[in-house]
């Protein structure tokens, strides 16, 4: 199986090889722009298997599609999570939301094994997937939670909320008066809930609310530290692969 990788930031690519290889798949190639990805299309027999990064840091990778007739299966790589599902459903292939998680990443590779396997036709329809991206389904995300409080049902808005957060199996939303609550609900089920527009996924622990940063502090292996105006129990830190996504989440 011939495997490519198109992927602008370099640690993320490698980081990606790496668990590939621990599935015993063999990464030939890595590209890392637009510009880089045509001309070696253009210059090379076509891969089985690609590993496609939305976001480059000159364009869009549907841009490469413009110039060149592709064939290859794609699993895409995104941090477009807000509707992310609507685009890979409607065209019957997989995308792995950053950071890569290797559960995740081994059931997209068996996915493609089986679907090659079968023989089934993967359709990639880039028109589709680039409408949704400038215009995303307009959609309700949930604007407050319950939570209970001894025999009493507490009903917390979204906006009140400065995070959630996963501590002992637990995820628990900590809002503006510096109290936490604990929720009938996983980190992964908020993904689809909540307004991406006010809430971000800064690592696997957290996902924070932008009207309640106080400040952003470098932190070691360029990384980020987030300080909210109340919730202090324990660092908030954004993950390395998520670096980028969220500075462009803060413009």
């Amino acid at each position: 199986m011939n495997v490519i990788i198109i992927e602008d930031e370099k640690p993320a690519a490698r980081r990606l090889s790496r668990l590939l290889a621990e599935l015993n798949v063999t990464v030939s190639t890595m590209l890392h722009s637009v510009e880089e990805s045509i001309i070696w299309f253009n210059e090379n027999d076509h891969p089985d298997l690609i590993f496609l990064d939305i976001q480059l840091s000159d364009g869009l990778s549907f841009e490469i599609f413009d110039q060149v007739n592709v064939k290859s299966a794609i699993i895409f790589t995104t941090a477009y999570d807000e509707y992310a599902l609507q685009a890979f459903k409607l065209n019957s292939i997989d995308y792995l939301l950053k950071p890569i998680d290797d559960e995740e990443l081994e059931v997209a590779v068996n996915k493609y094994k089986n679907m090659t396997a079968s023989k089934t036709k993967i359709a990639v329809d880039f028109e589709d997937i680039k409408k949704l991206l400038v215009n995303p389904i307009e959609r309700e995300y949930k604007k407050r939670f319950t939570v209970k409080v001894g025999q009493h049902i507490k009903i917390i808005n979204a906006d009140e909320i400065e995070c959630f957060f996963s501590e002992n199996k637990g995820t628990y939303a900590a809002t503006a008066d510096g109290r936490n609550y604990l929720l009938d609900v996983t980190l992964e089920n908020l993904e689809s809930e909540l307004e991406p527009k006010n809430f971000f996924r800064v690592s696997r622990k957290f996902y924070v609310n932008v009207n309640y940063i106080k400040d952003i502090v470098s932190y070691t292996n360029s990384r980020l530290k987030i300080v909210l105006n109340k919730y202090n129990d324990s660092e908030i830190i954004v993950s390395r692969e998520k670096v980028k996504d969220f500075k462009l989440w803060l413009e």
